[in-house]
This record gives structure tokens, C-alpha cells and sequence, in this order.
């Protein structure tokens, strides 16, 4: 059995992966809106990623006879000033989600609970991916700014970002 101060936590982090697939499908709707398919393609495999993140932790939980308490989940924000103010938020975000990981990590370690931080280094390694890919499209956008022929080539740059296996 699973430490019942780890269980909710991990449901807590299963809601914020829920929250994060909400997030970046309200990106991908407003990228939409602004003709950057791209863009939106990006944003579409990033909610899928986070879908399978919120599930890894839910199996995990499952395999370990916690239990799943699934939470109601905020409604996003629908509407960005520009593509960069979009990203830099992805970006904010990533760095929320590193350091709720860093808490999860810390608990783990206080409980003793080898299995789950051991099951946690994958978001450890995970979440250096994930800020560092939503910086450099940060420091992209801030390069060709909103100039149109810039932002068509970053836009279908990122329209080519396939689903990854996880």
C-alpha cells in the first residue's frame, strides 16, 4: 500500500497534468483562431503528452493499491495577445509543473517510498525536456517577432512536431 500522504499528492499531480492537457487544448484552439495550424499542431501534441503523463501517474497509483480520486478541473484561459505571450505562459507553466514534480520528489524521499521516486525520475528527466523545448520556441518567437514571413516559417517549423511514445 501507497503512503495516503503520497496517494493524494499523486492525485493532486494527476490534476495538474488534467489542468496542463486543458491548458495547452486552449492554446491549440486559440492558434486556431489566428490561422497558425502549426502552431495549433504543436499545442495539440503537447495536451496529448499531457493526457499520458496524468495517466502514467494513474496506472501508477492503481499498480500500487492507491486510489484515484480524480478533482474538478479549472477552466483555462482562451485568449493570448500574440503567439509569444501563448508560449511564454507554455513556458511559466513547465516551470509550475517542475516544481510540483520537486515537491512529489521531496515527499517520496521524507516517506521513504523508493517506488514512487523512483517512478518520479521520469517526470524529473521529463520536465527538463519540456522547459527547455517551450524556451527555445520563446526565444524563436522573440527572434522573428510578429513579422508575418518569420512567424509562417516558425508556424510550419512547428506544424511538423510528430506524437512521441512515451
Amino acid at each position: 500500500m501507497i503512503d495516503k500522504a503520497v496517494e493524494k499528492r499523486l492525485n493532486d499531480q494527476i490534476n495538474e497534468e488534467l489542468n496542463s492537457y486543458y491548458i495547452y487544448l486552449s492554446m491549440e484552439a486559440y492558434f486556431e483562431s489566428e490561422s497558425l495550424d502549426g502552431f495549433a499542431t504543436w499545442m495539440e501534441m503537447q495536451a496529448q503528452e499531457e493526457m499520458e503523463h496524468a495517466m502514467r501517474i494513474f496506472r501508477y497509483l492503481n499498480e500500487r493499491r492507491g486510489r484515484v480520486k480524480l478533482q474538478p478541473i479549472e477552466e483555462p484561459k482562451a485568449d493570448w495577445n500574440s503567439p509569444q505571450e501563448a508560449f511564454e505562459d507554455a513556458y511559466e507553466h513547465e516551470q509550475y509543473i517542475t516544481r510540483k514534480i520537486d515537491e512529489l520528489v521531496d515527499l517520496a524521499e521524507e516517506k521513504e517510498d523508493k517506488a514512487t521516486r523512483n517512478m518520479l525520475e521520469w517526470f524529473v528527466e521529463e520536465q527538463v525536456e519540456e522547459e527547455a523545448s517551450t524556451e527555445a520556441i520563446v526565444d524563436k518567437i522573440k527572434m522573428v517577432g510578429e513579422s508575418g514571413p518569420g512567424l509562417l516559417t516558425l508556424d510550419n517549423a512547428l506544424g511538423r512536431r510528430q506524437a512521441t511514445d512515451e
